[in-house]
């Protein structure tokens, strides 16, 4: 009966004490089963020594730690024993939105040549032209037919009139009208106004008496000097044998010159 009852006592022992042994196997396997939860199953082996290296990916996901609930320690270095094959394999379109974008030149719009200024005309002066010569006192007795022609010649291209005055050298009221044309005032007026030709009438010259009943047909006795105005283009204007002479005094005479020099 004793020896049943102690055999009893130590299977209860023995069991008590696999339960005893068995109870921090089963918590431990408790702990690692929870832990396998938590984190999930490692990919590497289980001989890897190098603990797992925290790479973000390049399309902004996190690590792997980070995605098992911010366990694991931030890691600002890649692990020299982590596979560089890691950051191979990140997809082509995922590197190229990392790269900066280049910015496109603009083209600058192409210069056109300016054209080089034209060059400035010179201006235009409006100066007087010269006077013209006024003949002296006396009468050439030559043929005037020429020094006519010149005149009118001259008239057509300085727009001047022509002043013949018909007289002889013994004429006294010749001579008075050759001292008024020769004052200042009045050399004035005929250089800017006239070409003067002198005709003698008063000798045998057949010439310039036929030059005289050309200009002055009228005819008749004629009353010296006969003055006569031609135009540029050969026009009589005026002949003091149809009009009567004027005064041959410096204001007579300058009157009249004003009055047809234009």
């Amino acid at each position: 009966m004793s020896s049943r009852r102690s055999r009893t006592l130590r299977a209860v022992r023995a069991a008590s004490g696999a339960r005893t042994r068995r109870l921090p196997l089963v918590a431990a396997a408790v702990v690692a089963a929870a832990l396998t939860a938590a984190c999930g199953p490692t990919s590497e082996s289980a001989g890897s020594t190098a603990p797992p290296a925290a790479v973000e990916s390049s399309d902004g996901s996190g690590s792997a730690a980070d995605a098992a609930g911010g366990s694991a320690p931030e890691t600002t270095e890649a692990s020299p024993s982590a596979p560089a094959s890691r950051s191979a394999t990140a997809s082509p379109s995922a590197a190229a939105s990392v790269r900066p974008s280049s910015p496109t030149p603009s083209r600058a719009p192409a210069r056109t040549a300016a054209p080089a200024p034209k060059p400035a005309k010179p201006a235009r002066t409006s100066a007087a032209p010269e006077p013209a010569q006024v003949p002296g006192s006396g009468y050439p007795t030559a043929d005037a037919t020429a020094r006519i022609d010149a005149a009118l010649r001259a008239a057509k291209s300085d727009g001047r009139m022509v002043l013949l005055d018909f007289g002889a050298n013994w004429c006294g009221n010749c001579k008075a009208a050759d001292r008024v044309f020769a004052q200042s005032k009045t050399s004035s007026v005929l250089g800017s106004s006239y070409h003067m030709v002198k005709i003698d009438i008063g000798g045998d010259s057949s010439a310039n008496s036929r030059l005289l009943r050309k200009y002055s047909p009228s005819g008749g006795t004629y009353k010296m000097p006969v003055l006569v105005v031609v135009s540029p283009s050969g026009t009589v204007r005026t002949d003091t044998h149809e009009t009567g002479n004027p005064p041959l005094t410096a204001e007579g005479l300058n009157s009249f010159l004003r009055q047809w020099a234009s």
